[in-house]
């Protein structure tokens, strides 16, 4: 007998047991999977977790399947503590029907099937892939209640909607050690994402180990790269999770760490170093030399063994052609050749290079710059430019992915994410089109993270993501989502990502040996910069030190998520207007935060820059609260108080120390409600509110957006 943090956890023949017990049903239990399940049907009851329950293995017998409920049992215990009971105790069945492909396909069935009762419960899956995804599903069905943990009686049909639910992690223009990785996988397979896309080589840095051609490593990653036992290591713990691994090799463009180890292959002579700045660098391969093609040859079989999956990313975006403009040979080789533009040339060079990955038998993937109809329609395409770009390639018979509208660095709100669908409602492609849209990657690129601050930008907002690309299509209520995000969020947590827990620490590391909490304060209602904007506000590079407010700031501000919530619930009663604690106490306390936080702010050359914000968030707190006094008084506001706050609110959204104040929308609608409260006799409630946020969105600046 082994013993999981207090957890009695029987081994035996049929499976794993431990401790659960049945009583009887108690209150109306909520539904808090992310994502949501194509079918639920919930039943009466409630199988607590008192006393013993045995877990039995029917079925084939596969690695996968055995290790993840060794993990199911392990994070069941840590989750709900010390249980104890009797050995006798009701079942739950796991029947894997067959095993899994050697190399995980794209195709394969991902369903599941999951009963549960008050005596036991019983999942089945077509191979271990659903049996993954149901183990998942049933630890996120475990609940607490008065007489301790359950899970709820249901019956779960489920199957995902898309394919393809995968994460980009870029490792190259910021370095992402090995356990980064690693919990990152954690969390989509939680998520039910099955394809973690591996971004691993750029102007900033070449991290894999070729034993082949070793400067590749030893002269462009700084140190800092994979050798190739960690990414077997790799391979294996996601295909443990259910997750297939693509690698990115961006070329021909992205390539200056190519470049430095060997040079030969460049468009243009010359030394070159390490990118250390960001943006599109002039750099590319020479597509008319025949070395680059013996090279790369050489370079994708020995990739291609390292690894299994059949698809392999060429990456193939963003090449400015200006070396290629300069250089006489590739001018003349495109005369020759009869190529007219870049675009040509870099067809060619594509076409060249998916012969290549043919014969090392893989199928070539690419950014949408790839999309060339003489390329064989077994090519992937992954739409970064829009929509649109998704839409061509599916015409054009060529499996594609989308990834516009699910870019993870630009921190914006995971309202965004879920709004973007790879077949919108408004799509006008055929059934035999539709079939080609596969699904969807979030992608976080890496100029403005680091090991300590990436997770707090992937999650939890990807929950959006893998949400839209596993539920139906049906599946769209919002408020409903971020209620079951907020539950999942420390699930996550659970599993050692640390999106919620580096949070305080940065906060404590620039408050020094001062309160944090008045810093604590203003950290909670703003947002980083969104999309490209901090590019365009300092000279930041690959050394930079992430380590400054906009770094420790969630791309989602919980409180001002939350108080908007508050707004809108309290206008929705207008003019009867409701409980106001939860608008007047956070207002209060943001008024009277910066007279707390000025000393801490002054002082610090990390924060000084903040000052400007802290002193608006105080004014802007007060405007709310007048506006709060007029709204009870049932009489508008005068014009020349409402000119007044509307000339704070316009101060207080403009950008500071590369942030901006989150609440200031949903405190620009409870101004706009106490000036407008006499149109609310000529129009409905509903219809007052919708004008209300109409004003407040052309209020924003576009760059909030």
């Amino acid at each position: 007998m082994t013993r999981f943090m207090g957890c009695l956890v029987l081994f035996s023949l049929t499976g794993f047991c431990f401790s659960l017990e049945v009583f009887a049903d108690e209150a109306t239990h909520p539904n808090n999977m992310i994502p949501l399940p194509a079918e639920i049907i919930w039943q009466e009851g409630k199988l607590p977790l008192n006393a013993f329950l045995q877990l039995t293995l029917t079925g084939v017998k596969e690695p996968r399947v055995e290790v993840a409920t060794n993990r199911f049992t392990d994070r069941l215990a840590k989750r709900t503590g010390n249980l104890a009971g009797s050995t006798e105790g009701p079942t739950l069945t796991i029947d894997c029907k067959a095993k899994g492909l050697p190399i995980q396909s794209v195709r394969e069935d991902e369903s599941y099937n999951l009963t549960v009762t008050p005596k036991g419960g019983f999942l089945s899956a077509a191979n271990p892939l659903g049996t993954l995804h149901g183990l998942e599903t049933l630890l996120q069905l475990v609940e607490k209640g008065d007489q301790g943990y359950s899970i709820p009686c249901v019956t779960i049909h489920d199957k995902p909607r898309f394919l393809w639910r995968g994460l980009l992690i870029d490792a190259c223009r910021h370095w992402m050690p090995i356990e980064v990785i690693k919990r990152n996988l954690d969390g989509m397979a939680e998520a039910k994402m099955n394809v973690f896309h591996w971004h691993l080589s750029e102007n900033q840095g070449f991290r894999v180990e070729s034993k082949l051609y070793p400067k590749l490593q030893e002269m462009g990653s700084d140190g800092n790269f994979y050798t190739q036992e960690q990414i077997k290591e790799i391979i294996t713990y996601a295909r443990d999770r259910g997750i297939r691994v693509i690698p990115e090799f961006d070329i021909p463009g992205h390539t200056t760490a190519w470049f430095v180890g060997y040079p030969e292959l460049a468009a243009a002579p010359g030394s070159y170093q390490i990118e250390r700045k960001f943006g599109v660098f002039d750099p590319a391969m020479d597509p008319s030399k025949e070395e680059v093609y013996k090279f790369l040859d050489g370079f994708i079989g020995e990739m291609a063994g390292l690894f299994p999956d059949e698809y392999f990313h060429i990456g193939g975006d963003e090449v400015n052609g200006k070396q290629w403009n300069q250089n006489p040979e590739i001018q003349r080789f495109m005369a020759k050749q009869g190529l007219k533009t870049n675009e040509d040339l870099q067809a060619y060079f594509n076409k060249r290079l998916e012969k290549i990955l043919a014969k090392h038998h893989k199928k070539m993937m690419g950014w949408d710059e790839v999309l060339n109809s003489d390329l064989p329609k077994d090519v992937l395409v992954q739409s970064w430019r829009g929509i649109d770009g998704l839409a061509d390639a599916a015409k054009k018979g060529y499996d594609t992915i989308l990834s516009n509208g699910y870019y993870l660095d630009l921190a914006l709100p995971a309202s965004i994410h879920y709004a973007a669908d790879p077949l919108p409602a408004k799509s006008d492609l055929t059934p035999d089109q539709r079939a080609h849209v596969l699904g969807g990657e979030a992608c976080m690129w890496s100029e403005f993270v680091n090991p300590e601050t990436v997770d707090s930008r992937v999650w939890p907002r990807t929950l959006a993501v893998a949400e839209r690309l596993w539920s139906p299509a049906s599946v769209q209520n919002l408020d409903d989502f971020y209620n079951r995000m907020e539950v999942e969020g420390p699930r996550l947590e659970e599993l050692g990502l640390t999106h919620r827990s580096n949070y305080l620490p940065m906060l404590k590391r620039l408050a020094g040996n001062t309160d944090v909490n008045p810093l604590k304060v203003l950290a909670d209602v703003v947002e980083p910069l969104k999309n490209y904007q901090r590019h365009r506000w300092g000279a930041y590079n690959s050394d930079y030190p992430l380590d400054r407010l906009a770094d420790a700031a969630r791309p989602e501000s919980d409180s001002a998520h939350l108080f908007r919530k508050s707004v809108n619930s309290y206008l929705k009663e207008a003019p009867a207007f409701g409980d106001l604690k939860d608008l007047i106490a956070p207002l209060e306390n943001w008024k009277e935060n910066h007279q707390a936080l000025k000393p801490l702010l002054e002082m610090s050359d990390l924060l000084v820059d903040v000052l400007p914000q802290s002193q608006d968030l105080s004014s802007a707190a007060q405007v709310g609260l007048e506006a709060i006094h007029y709204l009870k008084s049932g009489q508008p506001a005068p014009a020349s108080w409402q000119e007044k706050a509307k000339q704070i609110l316009d101060r207080a959204q403009e950008y500071h120390a590369e942030v901006q104040i989150a609440v200031i929308p949903a405190i620009r609608k409870l101004v706009l409600a106490a000036g407008q409260l006499d149109k609310l006799k000529g129009m409905s409630v509903t219809d007052w509110n919708k004008s209300l946020d109409d004003q407040v969105q052309a209020a924003k600046p576009k760059e909030w957006d």
